[in-house]
């Protein structure tokens, strides 16, 4: 069993959900504030992308690294130091983006709210439609005996 095909399904939501900000929150930023909305709204959309990219692929490379052991603390490490370092480049983020006139940051505030209320969404989303077997030996009907 592998988690591949629902971190793929989720990221590929999450891409969706980001390209979705981008183009309603770009619109209603705009509509706001004229440029500086719609700034805020893209960089918004942009974290979205990269965040929800990062957490994929650590889990991915995690998975991979240790070798499918789910409770190897290499597992752990990898999966807890991508949230270390999403955690440090969003606080980074934050504070350089926090007092620039290029944005306004009440709608870059939103936009990343919605996003992760979004995010939440999509993953259950991907989660709830994902078809992972939890039982191993098991035959179901209609499909070929497994020779056990």
């Amino acid at each position: 069993m592998t988690a591949a095909p629902l971190l793929k399904r989720a990221a590929l939501y999450g891409a969706l959900l980001a390209l979705a900000i981008a183009v309603i929150g770009g619109a209603i930023g705009f509509a706001v504030d004229g440029v500086p909305g719609l700034l805020g709204a893209l960089v918004g959309a942009a974290m979205t992308a990269v965040f929800l990219g990062l957490t994929a692929l650590t889990i991915l490379a995690a998975v991979s690294v240790s070798k499918g052991e789910l409770f190897s603390p290499l597992f752990f490490g990898i999966v807890m130091g991508g949230w270390l370092l999403k955690l440090v480049i969003f606080l980074v983020l934050v504070i350089l983006l926090g007092g620039q006139d290029f944005l306004n940051p009440y709608v870059l505030f939103i936009t990343i709210v919605v996003a992760v209320l979004g995010s939440l969404a999509a993953d259950v989303l991907a989660f709830v439609r994902a078809r992972i077997p939890y039982v191993s030996d098991i035959d179901l009907p209609g499909e070929p005996r497994s020779g056990r």
